[in-house]
């Protein structure tokens, strides 16, 4: 098979099962150069303050286990009552930083969110054992209060959506997503055939999930281009005045075009909503904090949105898998399905019969728990409690600063900032300034690249001749580079996606020197046709 032969086929792949195709060739590329892979999006720096939190609260859920059956290896169950004061004289805060830090969330807990503290670290403790099934299966008590006090915090700028912020934490946004589609379509608020919009480019599952024969929905395309450094216009923002678009979908700040709305932008979609007050929106914020001032689309519009968030990027936990989604106690997807015809109704009411007494009356978010385990395993659904105790200790990282600049983020926003400035740099590249840029991927068109640095024919050429993954193929093959081709997000082909988080600083100079060296054998090739 031909090396062009080989590129048809992987174009026939996923942006992401490229990827994975060209690692093998990195790996064993022909210039023996360094094996570099910028493709995937995974942080290569961790949050030490809440994991190390985390494993003491496992040391003192032990210790409280052995005041109940103390048997060699074998502990007891917890006692509430009392546990506060247990864990006070536990904690050495004046001599461990870790123990610091743990006293002083739990009186901001108490303080802030008026959490009775023998509740809240009875929460913790049984959560860190795993020793109970999640209870509420959706999330525990204490722990949607301190996620959505988070969310508004980080992502709500100013809008205190905290109190009627409902909260179902799930294994990553990967899940999330997966759930949101699965429930929009089993009840009924998303049908074959059905117009959605996709503010692109987009994270691929996005463009992929919807043309399954599971949901065959058409998808309307919201571009944001590179001509407008991948921000999203307004005009494109009113084809929603088009009101048989059943559903906005969006990454905010995108992936990969790195870039979150503008304050136009949020307005544009406010009159889209006052204009179409049955518009579902899904906004995928997991790169929010990345972003000065940011804010979310669930805070301008939190009746009509559904948002999904991670800790995985900011918190370094891709592996932990721990993500959600938050919904508005008052919202369009529990009226819509009200309104659903009778028949339809029943057909729901017969699905979730076995969940709750009245199901007409089950809530939109609780049907996505049901929905999570086929419904039949809706009594040992939710997250893992320890995997939700980890999202409150990541959460109280942040809080426990009330408003005041956390170094935690502030490191993680320099980290992005100053690989895309070296990238860039290096590149010869002008670089995207705009205070909407979280600067967590880059997106290089090669094209253009080729124009700056030579000129508009060796443009052309290049275009013209070669498969869309040809220089994505031969940057991996040859100088053992793996990034993300754009074309699988929704960008156009010569786009190169770029993640600046998961190599070392100095790596970034590198990758641009090996784009521009095979650049110019390319070019080298042309003035030799």
């Amino acid at each position: 098979m031909t090396q062009r032969e080989t590129e048809q086929q992987l174009e026939q792949l996923g942006a992401f099962e490229i990827s994975d195709e060209m690692l093998t060739l990195a790996r064993h590329n022909a210039k023996s150069n360094v094996f570099l892979n910028a493709g995937r999006g995974n942080p290569n720096w961790i949050n030490k303050q809440a994991r190390l939190a985390f494993n003491r609260l496992v040391e003192f859920g032990i210790s409280e286990s052995n005041r109940t059956i103390n048997d060699g290896n074998l502990g007891g169950y917890t006692i509430k009552d009392g546990i506060y004061d247990h864990l006070i004289s536990f904690l050495q805060p004046t001599n461990n930083a870790t123990d610091a830090f743990i006293s002083q969330a739990l009186q901001y807990t108490n303080t802030h969110l008026k959490l009775n503290l023998d509740d809240v670290v009875h929460e913790l403790t049984d959560g860190v054992l795993g020793n109970n099934y999640p209870v509420p299966s959706r999330v525990l008590y204490n722990t949607e209060r301190i996620i959505s006090s988070y969310l508004t915090k980080t992502l709500f700028h100013g809008v205190d959506l905290s109190t009627p912020t409902q909260i179902f934490p799930t294994e990553g946004g990967t899940a999330a997503i997966v759930y949101l589609f699965n429930s929009l379509r089993e009840n009924h608020l998303l049908e074959p055939g059905d117009k959605i919009a996709i503010n692109t480019p987009i994270f691929t599952p996005y463009l992929q999930i919807p043309t399954l024969n599971d949901y065959e929905l058409q998808e309307i395309d919201l571009r944001s281009t590179e001509e407008n450094n991948w921000e999203i216009k307004v005009s494109e923002i009113e084809k929603l005045k088009d009101k048989t678009i059943k559903a906005l979908f969006l990454v905010n700040p995108s992936n990969p075009g790195a870039m979150a709305f503008d304050h136009a932008a949020l307005v544009a979609i406010q009159k889209m909503v006052t204009a179409n007050p049955n518009l579902i929106i899904i906004t995928d914020d997991v790169y929010g904090t990345f972003v000065d001032d940011f804010q979310s689309v669930y805070a301008i519009a939190p009746h009509n949105t559904l948002l999904v968030y991670s800790y995985s990027k900011l918190f370094g936990a891709t592996g932990w898998r721990l993500g959600l989604i938050a919904a508005h106690r008052d919202n369009v997807f529990d009226r819509l399905i009200q309104q659903l015809p009778s028949k339809t109704q029943a057909l729901l009411n017969h699905r979730y019969a076995i969940n709750v007494v009245n199901p007409s009356q089950m809530p939109f978010i609780e049907r996505l728990v049901a929905d999570s385990r086929s419904v039949g395993l809706y009594h040992t659904a939710g997250l893992s409690t320890p995997q939700q105790i980890m999202e409150v200790l990541f959460s109280l990282t942040y809080l426990i600063h009330d408003g005041q600049t956390d170094p935690y983020i502030e490191t993680a926003k320099q980290i992005v900032h100053r690989r895309y400035h070296l990238l860039y740099q290096n590149l010869g590249l002008p670089e995207n300034i705009s205070r909407q840029n979280s600067k967590y991927y880059a997106l290089i068109d090669i094209y253009q690249l080729a124009e700056l640095r030579y000129d508009a024919a060796f443009r052309d050429y290049l275009a013209e001749n070669f498969e869309q993954v040809d220089f994505l193929y031969n940057l991996s093959q040859k100088n053992g580079v793996v990034l993300m081709d754009g074309v699988g997000f929704g960008a156009e082909a010569g786009i190169l996606r770029i993640s600046q988080a998961n190599l070392p600083d100095e790596d970034y100079g590198l990758i641009a020197q090996q784009i521009l060296e095979l650049l110019a054998e390319y070019h080298t090739h042309f003035k030799c046709r």
